[in-house]
């Protein structure tokens, strides 16, 4: 089902969506993960996750569409160490990425990344830090695009989480901030 077009006394064809379906398989084992969908619009997205070892996982997305220009595809590569963590990305567009994550002591990690995309030709640094203990983690995010992140997280009782993030882009002078509880039914 597509958009239904409306007649209308202009020259131009009104579209109104109508409903909106998917068809999806999904295969999950404990080391290997498929995920597939088909949309309506005529769209194919599919996910793969695989755990090749107990430190090395390969992830794959792709999307691919009949719109010019909108299918895309990324492929990235993790590694988790003993107390650190390194990504590898690579996209279509000639995406290329880098992030490297490292615990300095047992409640503090920082780390950073860097990127190219190609087909846009930009490029970008940015520098991480996450503090953590058992009743709160707090994060927060500089890069050189422009973006600020900061968030919160507080442990108020074995089933109940407050949080907050706040995100500011000194170009563009946006800024986002909310707040949010996490609700453990069962446990």
């Amino acid at each position: 089902m597509g958009p239904t077009e409306i007649p209308s006394q202009s020259a131009e064809t009104i579209k109104i969506p109508t409903s909106h379906y998917e068809f999806g398989a999904n295969y999950i084992d404990p080391n290997l993960m498929l995920i597939g969908r088909v949309l309506t619009d005529g769209r194919l997205n599919a996910r793969v996750k695989w755990d090749l070892t107990d430190n090395l996982t390969v992830k794959a997305n792709a999307q691919l569409t009949n719109e010019p220009h909108m299918s895309h595809g990324m492929f990235n590569c993790d590694y988790k160490g003993k107390d650190y963590r390194s990504q590898f990305q690579i996209g279509n567009g000639a995406l290329f990425g880098a992030s490297y994550f490292q615990s300095v002591t047992p409640h503090l990690s920082l780390g950073g990344e860097v990127f190219w995309a190609g087909q846009h030709r930009k490029s970008g640094i940015g520098y991480a830090g996450r503090y953590e203990t058992d009743k709160m983690v707090a994060t927060g995010q500089v890069a050189s695009t422009g973006m600020v992140a900061l968030s919160y997280v507080q442990k108020v009782s074995e089933k109940v989480s407050l949080a907050s993030d706040f995100m500011y882009n000194y170009m563009s002078k946006d800024v986002t901030a909310s707040v949010g509880y996490d609700y453990i039914l069962r446990q």
